[in-house]
């Protein structure tokens, strides 16, 4: 017999409680606790798919082999890149993103691709009609992909055994409920249940799965913080839905690095690779016009150029405004409080408005020369040289520092064809002449704009 016990659980952490609690002692999450009924079967756990799963036994760590297992080629620049090289077989990897970014399109395009394994794509959110309607403006080809519409764990698993795919997808996880856990399907129980017996077939079986997550309206995962810990790469699929451009990042990877990304352009077709970003994030129709500036920046091992936007102008209701789109406000404003401070430009009383171009969000340090730049550019209304780029990190006393990887920095703008560049006087660089791009070594704001606007 199975024994029923009520408790409320946090949907955000997954803290649980005898009795309902306004704010979760955890997570400090306000009215987030929600009655779940938690049953307990006597016996083995796992009994209900037992024979799905193979039984492990201790081996001496001496015995295990160390030879890496071969990954599975995605036939997808860009998602191998930020998995590390292609799918680890029995890896679990989740991907996250807002309604309508292309979650399902990403991974239903990388599935019927692969025509060398058989995959299982398993749809809790759409039927089997209306996935062949997507497939078939994605791609037209032969295809080894079995579509299979089913929520229920335990019929999943059934299909499994009979079927033997290669890679399992799962779309999305909040759907899926086992009949073990009596609530409903999405609440943390349900997901902490399923996504454990899921673990438990890819390690034993060295089935690679892939995970669609949902996110909350903070822009989180969904579900309890240990679905995070259970898989093995987690992925953010970010983009403005207005914009043509999407971004794959690795917010956690055990068989790579987390630095990487990889960049969709949605087309009708589906998501395309943009294998030279920075073609594409610069603007060809920007001649003598101020506020304009190119920075040189590195995501990972991947370097490209990107364009920094700025607009000063008086304040028109008195409160000056700060507004910044994919550009952190709060190091906007510390630059700002230095251009005041340390090269007396007054612009405290004026609006500045920061924009960064594709869409995309950056966070590197060696953005902070070319905001600067920009900002100055549109309050003195001087174009800057299309052919000059930057890349430096400002300190609080005005001095331009060095960033990491200048040289792959310079490759890149010596190879979009760009003439001039600006580093910090402080950059270690093993051999200027072998370039042939002009280096221009700053070490304060003012040498900057001397060298710009004389």
């Amino acid at each position: 017999m199975a024994k029923v016990k009520s408790l409320y659980v946090c949907q955000s952490c997954g803290a649980t409680s005898p009795k309902w609690v306004g704010k979760c002692p955890a997570c400090g999450e306000w009215n987030t606790y929600e009655e779940e009924l938690q049953t307990k079967t006597k016996g083995k756990y796992g009994s209900s798919i037992e024979d799905v799963y193979v039984k492990s036994k201790p081996v001496a760590i001496s015995e295990i082999s160390a030879e890496n297992e071969p990954r599975i080629d995605l036939l997808n620049k860009e998602f191998n890149r930020v998995l590390g090289g292609g799918l680890v077989p029995g890896s679990l990897v989740l991907i996250g993103g807002e309604p309508g970014i292309g979650k399902s399109t990403l991974i239903l395009q990388v599935a019927l691709h692969l025509k060398k394994y058989k995959t299982l794509y398993v749809s809790g959110e759409e039927s089997a009609q209306q996935i062949k309607l997507r497939a078939d403006r994605i791609y037209k080809g032969e295809t080894s992909c079995y579509v299979l519409s089913e929520t229920l764990l335990e019929n999943i698993f059934t299909h499994i055994k009979a079927e033997k795919p290669d890679i399992l997808v799962f779309d999305s996880i909040q759907t899926i409920y086992t009949e073990r856990i009596e609530s409903t399907p999405g609440t943390v129980s349900q997901i902490r249940e399923c996504t454990t017996q899921i673990l438990q077939f890819a390690k034993t079986h060295a089935v690679p799965v892939l995970l669609v997550g949902h996110i909350t309206k903070e822009g989180s995962l969904a579900g309890p913080k240990v679905l995070e810990h259970m898989v093995d790469t987690v992925l953010q699929f970010e983009g403005d839905k207005n914009n043509l451009y999407r971004i794959l990042r690795a917010a956690k990877n055990r068989f790579g690095s987390t630095s990487e990304l990889g960049i969709f352009e949605m087309v009708q077709n589906g998501l395309r690779e943009v294998s030279n970003p920075s073609e594409l994030l610069l603007s060809e129709h920007h001649e003598n016009l101020s506020g304009i500036c190119i920075s040189a920046s590195v995501e990972g091992m991947r370097p490209f150029m990107i364009e920094v936007q700025a607009l000063v102008s008086s304040a028109a209701y008195g409160t000056p405004q700060r507004s910044s789109t994919g550009y952190n406000i709060r190091r906007l404003n510390m630059l700002l409080a230095v251009l005041e401070k340390r090269a007396g430009f007054k612009l405290s009383v004026k609006d500045v408005f920061l924009n960064i171009t594709g869409g995309i969000k950056v966070d590197d340090p060696a953005f902070d020369l070319a905001v600067i730049v920009a900002v100055l550019s549109s309050d003195l209304d001087l174009a800057v040289p299309k052919d000059t780029c930057f890349a430096g990190e400002i300190g609080l006393s005005g001095e331009i520092r060095s960033v990491q990887r200048i040289e792959q920095r310079i490759a890149e703008a010596e190879k979009l064809g760009f003439k001039r560049f600006f580093v910090s006087k402080y950059t270690k660089l093993d051999n200027t002449k072998k370039y042939n791009i002009q280096i221009v070594s700053v070490g304060k704001i003012g040498d900057v704009l001397k060298a710009l606007f004389a």
